[in-house]
């Protein structure tokens, strides 16, 4: 099997490896950085699970090769807290029951993460379209929508107490 040579960053740290040409990202972040937040669900797109945010956009990690990450900048649910502190999202997924069994909470996170990023002040169903790719068995999803929608409301309050521009 080839060997290929990737550098990229992770968590703001960056990473040099070396791997087979046929690694998924979800495996390199699993089994070579031993960044288990990230989980295995179908392994072919359809559950979510895995979603991680590489360069600003929520991708399925199942789905990405190691080899296509070299250069990118990639969050996953272990990069959320800060200092010990949860992000916001992290807070309004508990205070909001989002969290049941837990199996898709990374994956939503993340997925909730990239469209904050992008759009922190998301309608209902911008949020809905987001998390749409994010199977839940537990919750019936409407504790996720309060959730991210809190914490939407939370940043924007925080950021206009400070003076600051929403930087998710």
């Amino acid at each position: 099997m080839e060997v290929v040579a990737i550098k990229c960053t992770v968590n703001g740290r960056e990473h040099r490896l070396e791997c087979e040409a046929n690694l998924t990202l979800l495996d390199m972040l699993r089994e070579s950085l031993g960044l288990t937040g990230t989980k295995s669900g179908c392994a072919v797109g359809e559950c979510g699970a895995c979603t991680v945010v590489m360069n600003g956009e929520a991708v399925n990690a199942c789905l990405v090769l190691a080899a296509q990450v070299d250069g990118a900048d990639i969050l996953t649910v272990e990069g959320l807290q800060e200092d010990g502190v949860l992000d916001p999202l992290q807070e309004m997924f508990i205070r909001h029951g989002a969290v049941q069994c837990g199996f898709c909470t990374p994956g939503m996170l993340m997925s909730a993460k990239a469209l904050l990023n992008g759009n922190p002040d998301p309608t209902e169903e911008e949020i809905r379209v987001a998390i749409s790719g994010n199977l839940c068995r537990c919750t019936g999803y409407q504790q996720i929508v309060e959730a991210i929608s809190a914490a939407s409301a939370k940043e924007k309050s925080r950021e206009k107490k400070e003076g600051k521009n929403c930087g998710w």
